[in-house]
């Protein structure tokens, strides 16, 4: 995703990346995920509203 500013945990090991760990980027509607021990390997995207659903389930 050319442009793309992707973010990574500060629970991440290793300073916020490299560790055990995913990246996301925000791309209009969409949120991309990414492995970051394997940033050229792909990612996912995944609707916004499919992400926020995601993330209260987590939270409970």
């Amino acid at each position: 995703m050319p442009g793309a500013r992707w973010f990574t945990s500060s629970y991440s090991t290793g300073n916020g990346g490299g560790g055990s760990c995913v990246e996301v980027a925000f791309v209009g509607r969409t949120v991309a995920v990414r492995d970051t021990k394997d940033r050229a390997g792909g990612m996912l995207t995944i609707p916004g509203a499919a992400w926020s659903h995601l993330l209260s389930h987590v939270a409970r």
